[in-house]
C-alpha cells in the first residue's frame, strides 16, 4: 500500500475550489442588486453559506477546506474587478472566445477591459481568509485566486489603455507587484496554501483560440513563453513556506467551455519551466487529450489528475476512474499522483447543472478513491 495523505499541499484527494452557491445565497444577492438588504445583511448570509460548504468538506474527509468562493461571482472576482478600479468587465459573442455545450449551445465570454493602472492599495483576499481558517479546524484552509494571465489573455492589447499602460512591460510589472503584494499579505494572516487558476495555458492549443489570437496580433507561442515568466516572476517571489499550485483547464461555464486541446504543446514549458511544485490538471473528457504529457513531468513534482467531470451530474464509477489513475501512472509514478474533480463546482455563480446531492456524491467519491488507491487518510488523521 502507498503512503497516506502528507501533510503538506497538496493531499491525495483535492477539490478544485468553488461549489454550488445555496438558494438563499442567489435570493440575497438579488436582495442586495436590487436595494432590499444591505452590505452586511448579505455577508451574514454568505457567512452561513460558507460554514455549510466547510461543514461538507470536513465531513467528507478533504484535507484542504475552501470556502466554496461563495462571495464571488466568478472565480476572477477576486483580483480582477474586486482589486482593480481600473478594470471593468463586458462580454463578446466573437466565435473565437465563445463558450459551448455538449449540445452546441454557446455563450458569450467575459473580457477585461483596462482603463487605468492596475495598483493594489490593499490586499483583497486576507479577510475572507481568515474567516475560511476560523471554520477550518484541522484541515489547511486553501485560498483560490485567477492566474495572472487571465486579463491580457481576454483582452487583448486593444482593450488595455495606452494611456494608462503605452508599454505593457510596465502592465506586467504591475500586476507582478500585486500578485506579490496580496501574497505576502495573505502568508502574513496565515494563510500556506495558494492555488493559481490559470485557465490561459490550456488553451493555447486550441486551433480555434490560436486563430482568435492571431487575428488580434498575438502569437501563441510567445504568449506561452510570456505567461510562464510572468507566473515565475510570481512564485519566485513567494514568502517561504508557502504552497502554490497551478490550475489548469479549459472554460467552465455553466458546464461550457471554450477550448479543447490536450497538453501536448505547452508540456515542456509548463511542467518543466515553470516554478511551480504541483498541478491540478482537467483530464475528466477527451477535450483535455490523453496522459502522455505526463512524461515531461519533473521527478519532483507532483500531478492532481481531475478526473470527475463538474459539468455533468452523472457520477463516474470508482473502478473506471483507478483504471485512469493506473493509465496515468504508465506515465509519471503513482506516489506523485493524487485525483480531484476537474474544476469548480460553480466557476460562475449561476453554477454548473447538478445538485447539492450530486455534487456532494462526487466529492465523496474522490474521497473514497483516494483511499483505496492511496490509503488516504485526512491530515488530522494520517
Amino acid at each position: 500500500m502507498a503512503r497516506s495523505a502528507p501533510h503538506d499541499p497538496p493531499f491525495r484527494v483535492e477539490h478544485i475550489g468553488s461549489l454550488l452557491r445555496p438558494p438563499e445565497l442567489h435570493a440575497a444577492r438579488a436582495g442586495r442588486a436590487a436595494g432590499r438588504i444591505d452590505d452586511a445583511t448579505l455577508r451574514a448570509v454568505e457567512d452561513a453559506a460558507i460554514r455549510k460548504a466547510v461543514a461538507l468538506q470536513l465531513e467528507l474527509g478533504f484535507s484542504a477546506i475552501t470556502d466554496g468562493e461563495q462571495r464571488r461571482s466568478a472565480y476572477s472576482d477576486s483580483f480582477t474587478v474586486d482589486a482593480f478600479g481600473g478594470v471593468s468587465i463586458g462580454g463578446t459573442m466573437d466565435g473565437n472566445w465563445t463558450y459551448s455545450d455538449a449540445t452546441g449551445r454557446t455563450t458569450e465570454g467575459r473580457v477585461p477591459r483596462v482603463t487605468d493602472r492596475l495598483v493594489l492599495r490593499q490586499p483583497v483576499n486576507v479577510e475572507n481568509f481568515r474567516h475560511l481558517a476560523s471554520l477550518a479546524m484541522a484541515g489547511m484552509p486553501k485560498i483560490t485566486l485567477p492566474g495572472p494571465c487571465y486579463i491580457h489573455f481576454r483582452a487583448g492589447r486593444a482593450n488595455i489603455s495606452r494611456t494608462a499602460y503605452p508599454d505593457l512591460d510596465l502592465f506586467w510589472q504591475d500586476l507582478v507587484d500585486a500578485y506579490r503584494f496580496e501574497l505576502a499579505a495573505l502568508h502574513e494572516a496565515g494563510c500556506r496554501y495558494v492555488q493559481l487558476d490559470e485557465t490561459s495555458i490550456a488553451k493555447l492549443g486550441d486551433p480555434r483560440i490560436r486563430d482568435g489570437l492571431k487575428g488580434r496580433g498575438d502569437d501563441w507561442t510567445t504568449l506561452l513563453d510570456l505567461y510562464t515568466d510572468v507566473i515565475n516572476r510570481i512564485v519566485s517571489a513567494a514568502p517561504a513556506g508557502m504552497h502554490i499550485g497551478l490550475h489548469l483547464c479549459r472554460g467552465n461555464k455553466a458546464g461550457s467551455w471554450q477550448a479543447e486541446s490536450g497538453y501536448d504543446d505547452v508540456a515542456a514549458k509548463l511542467f518543466r519551466k515553470l516554478a511551480v511544485r504541483f498541478y491540478f490538471l482537467e483530464y475528466d473528457s477527451p477535450r483535455a487529450g490523453g496522459f502522455g504529457p505526463l512524461r515531461e513531468v519533473p521527478d519532483d513534482k507532483t500531478v492532481v489528475l481531475g478526473l470527475v467531470s463538474t459539468k455533468t451530474s452523472t457520477l463516474e464509477s470508482a473502478d473506471a476512474l483507478k483504471r485512469r489513475i493506473e493509465e496515468a501512472s504508465r506515465y509519471m509514478p503513482l506516489d506523485r499522483l493524487a485525483v480531484s474533480p476537474q474544476c469548480g463546482f460553480a466557476s460562475a455563480e449561476e453554477g454548473n447543472a447538478l445538485s447539492a446531492a450530486d455534487q456532494a456524491a462526487k466529492l465523496r467519491l474522490v474521497v473514497q478513491v483516494a483511499r483505496e488507491v492511496w490509503g488516504y487518510k485526512p491530515a488530522a488523521a494520517a
